[in-house]
């Protein structure tokens, strides 16, 4: 599970390359754990995984949002919406990346064979 100290490095160099945190994927025993505080104004959601929203203007006059997993193994999905994409269409594809998130969360870690 990850750590509190660890969370606020993403946070940050998240931050300090222009994106935006906008909301937060949490499993019951990870926000039992971390302090509510961590995250500011944002609002926690609770989900199967552990993962954080982030989003940025994008060079197509639209915005890039990025979900980072907070797992051991972490890794991302990005979608870059059209200035002119209705919300609910977003919407739409960030229930698609947390559902693919959900997936590969799920899904055991390949660990390499020992010599």
């Amino acid at each position: 599970m990850i750590e509190s100290r660890q969370i606020q490095e993403i946070l940050k160099q998240y931050e300090k390359h222009g994106w935006n945190l906008r909301r937060v994927l949490l499993s019951a025993p990870t926000e039992k754990k971390l302090a509510a505080a961590l995250f500011g104004e944002i609002e926690i959601i609770g989900a199967d995984f552990d993962a954080v929203w982030f989003a940025r203007p994008a060079a197509n006059g639209g915005e890039a949002w990025e979900l980072r997993s907070l797992a051991p193994a972490p890794f991302a999905l990005v979608e870059v919406f059209g200035a002119d994409e209705e919300e609910s269409v977003r919407e739409e594809f960030r229930r698609a990346m947390e559902t693919q998130m959900k997936e590969r969360a799920s899904k055991p870690v390949a660990q390499k064979p020992s010599v």
